[in-house]
This record gives C-alpha cells, sequence and structure tokens, in this order.
C-alpha cells in the first residue's frame, strides 16, 4: 500500500480520451512487466494491457487499437492512454506489475464513460 499510485481518471463521454498515469515508489517497476488492470463486479482485478520492460506493449481484444500504453522507466511511470472510449470502459483502473503483487496495489482510479 502507497508504493503505487494513479492518477488521471475522471468522467468523459463516450468516444471521449482519457489519459491515466501510474507512479511507483522506489524502483518496483525496474526491468518488470506492468499491467494496467480493471476491478470486475465480482472484484476481481482483470488485465487490460501490459508493457514489458523495454517498452513491448500487449492488450486485450476489448481495448486493443483504441488504448495505447507506455512508460518512462527514468519517472518510474506508466500511462494508458485511452481513445474512443466506450461506457463499457467504465470501472476502477489499476496498475501493478504483471504477474501482480498483492502488496503493490495502489487506491486506483476511477474512470466512468456516459453514453
Amino acid at each position: 500500500q502507497g508504493q503505487v499510485r494513479e492518477s488521471g481518471g475522471g468522467s468523459v463521454q463516450a468516444g471521449g480520451s482519457l489519459r491515466l498515469s501510474c507512479s511507483a515508489s522506489g524502483r518496483i517497476f525496474s526491468y518488470q512487466t506492468v499491467g494496467w488492470y480493471r476491478q470486475t463486479p465480482e472484484n476481481l482485478r482483470e488485465l487490460y494491457a501490459y508493457i514489458t520492460h523495454d517498452g513491448r506493449a500487449n492488450y486485450a481484444d476489448s481495448v486493443k487499437g483504441r488504448f495505447t500504453m507506455s512508460r518512462d522507466n527514468a519517472k518510474n511511470t506508466v500511462y494508458l492512454q485511452m481513445n474512443s472510449m466506450k461506457p463499457e470502459d467504465t470501472g476502477v483502473y489499476y496498475c501493478n506489475i504483471y504477474p501482480s503483487r498483492n502488496n503493490y496495489w495502489g487506491q486506483g482510479i476511477q474512470v466512468t464513460v456516459s453514453s
């Protein structure tokens, strides 16, 4: 708790864009694959995108072509650019290394997309 902090959420209309940021204290992202997760109604955290330490990103089919993940290793920060957003993108977003570690979860950030 407190080692990872997400920011940049908010409310947008369908078709709009948001950019999420996630900064980590220390070097917990160093040389690690980092993912963006979203909480499901069943309180699970589902992986939607991840990026390797050298910048290769992969995406869930539901966000492919709309979301872009990037990272700045010097700042221990990862980003998620979300474009052409849909109401089904609504939820609480978290970042963590991938595979996740329980003690790295932050507070998450709410994203709401209205139709």
